[in-house]
């Protein structure tokens, strides 16, 4: 959780930067800027995300060290890795996810992004935290996160579909 902490950081860090920017154009009139700053924050989000998931992937033993568990048994390392390897599969999804959180707001989309935050967060992430265990022990806690992000970005898609339509739309 320390590790997704710190690359959520810097994806909110990335899109919040926007923020002002798609302000300014929105306000400008200029919807071509905000629909390629869009574009630009999704695939930078997206890139962030594929080095997290690199790192995670080539590299579990090594996080782990570094948050404090170099020193533990077999066991804890063995399941440490595999739950770095299942929590954080869809760190891509998570990042762009998150962009779309915040770049929506900044579009003055407050209501799509909230509830697309709270449909993750509130029924994905806890829904399946819950859910999942039931019928899949330990393994349901795993997957709860990586599933949560699939279903959330699918809904992304969706709004990001809907958000450059409008953006051409109303540039014409």
């Amino acid at each position: 959780m320390k590790f997704f902490q710190i690359v959520i950081s810097i994806v909110v860090g990335m899109a919040a930067g926007c923020i002002p920017v798609v302000g300014f154009n929105m306000g400008a009139g200029r919807k071509d800027r905000v629909s390629e700053l869009f574009k630009k924050l999704l695939l930078s989000e997206a890139l962030v995300g594929l080095t997290a998931l690199l790192i995670v992937e080539f590299l579990p033993l090594q996080l782990i060290g570094i948050f404090g568990a170099a020193n533990e048994s077999a066991f804890y390392t063995d399941f440490a890795i595999r739950a770095f390897r299942i929590y954080l599969c869809m760190m891509v999804f998570a990042c762009v996810n998150k962009a779309c959180f915040i770049f929506l707001q900044a579009m003055g989309k407050a209501a799509e992004s909230t509830v697309l935050s709270m449909v993750r967060e509130i029924v994905f992430g806890v829904g399946f935290a819950l859910l999942l265990p039931l019928f899949f022990g330990l393994n349901g806690v795993l997957y709860s996160m990586p599933l949560s992000d699939i279903l959330t970005a699918v809904i992304a898609l969706f709004l990001i579909v809907q958000t450059f339509r409008e953006l051409r739309g109303e540039k014409d």
